[in-house]
């Protein structure tokens, strides 16, 4: 059972407990009136409704495990657990491997083995996606276990104050080690390929940092730092500076390099966040996969 508590101050007596619950614990109005239903807010270990006021030295906890069901098949599958509390599962995702399943992909992706995950470590959770990968993407993906830390984590995102950095391989010597590709980027739907996105003013802003970390004779090692977060975006702002990836079939010319890696050469290898419960930051990282090492060592 996870139990989120906090204890009412002096300055925050005379609240009424719902704007209690959504000022000082950062909790949601869906989540105040689903658990508000189910009796799962308690104010010294008693149930209550949202318009109690509340005193100094109230214990205020939210029983955050509600029973819930998800249309996701259990499957057994080897997953890289990277960091795991009581509100959060954070994974290094294998490439070629999609995140969720879809209509033409029912089974095989990272969301069927952690439901087994939690099925087998007997937790009552969903998978509560926080951030996502393309299918060829690797690296660092959270998953929420709760409500609460959904809600929490997502504000955060849209905030773009959960930190996310990638390295990618690309082609050539970039000119600026280092800066700032602030460039629109748009879906043009009249392209072939209806999920190619282009740097077009119509599009919406996107951000990325770069910071050149090693150069291999004709390409280098770029870490990427997103300040936004759009569909393709590394990949576009890459491309549009004239340095695509490796093994990139969409923006470059991953269909001559498959000899060398076979997907783009991108990985998702660092997080740094705030933990929904206690507000400490989490940092974590995950080292390249053995594909972009082989890459690199073919380059040198």
């Amino acid at each position: 059972m996870s139990i989120l508590e906090n204890k009412v101050e002096n300055l925050e007596e005379g609240m009424k407990l719902r704007e209690y619950l959504k000022t000082k614990m950062g909790i949601s109005t869906r989540l105040i009136r689903s658990a508000s239903i189910d009796k799962r807010i308690f104010v010294n270990d008693v149930a209550v409704k949202m318009n109690k006021v509340v005193n100094n030295s109230d214990v205020i906890k939210i029983d955050l495990q509600k029973k819930e069901s998800q249309d996701i098949v259990p499957e057994k599958m080897d997953i890289d657990i990277v960091y795991e509390d009581e509100d959060i599962l954070v994974v290094n995702k294998r490439p070629f491997m999609i995140v969720h399943p879809t209509k033409n992909h029912r089974s095989g992706t990272l969301s069927n083995g952690i439901i087994n995950y939690f099925n087998e470590s007997k937790q009552n959770c969903i998978v509560r996606l926080v951030s996502r990968l393309d299918m060829n993407t690797s690296g660092l993906i959270i998953i929420a276990k709760n409500q609460f830390a959904h809600g929490m984590l997502s504000k955060e995102m849209t905030a773009n104050r959960v930190e996310k950095r990638y390295l990618a391989i690309a082609h050539g010597i970039l000119k600026e080690k280092e800066g700032t590709i602030d460039e629109p980027i748009y879906r043009r739907e009249d392209l072939e390929n209806g999920r190619k996105r282009v740097v077009d003013e119509r599009g919406q802003r996107s951000i990325t940092h770069y910071k050149v970390i090693e150069e291999y004779g004709d390409a280098s090692l770029v870490e990427c730092k997103l300040e936004t977060g759009r569909t393709h975006q590394i990949r576009v702002h890459l491309n549009h500076l004239g340095h695509p990836i490796f093994g990139d079939t969409l923006y470059g010319d991953g269909d001559n390099e498959m000899e060398l890696i076979e997907r783009q050469a991108l990985h998702a290898y660092k997080l740094k966040f705030k933990s929904p419960r206690t507000g400490k930051i989490i940092n974590l990282e995950a080292e390249l996969p053995e594909d972009i090492k082989k890459l690199i060592k073919l380059l040198k």
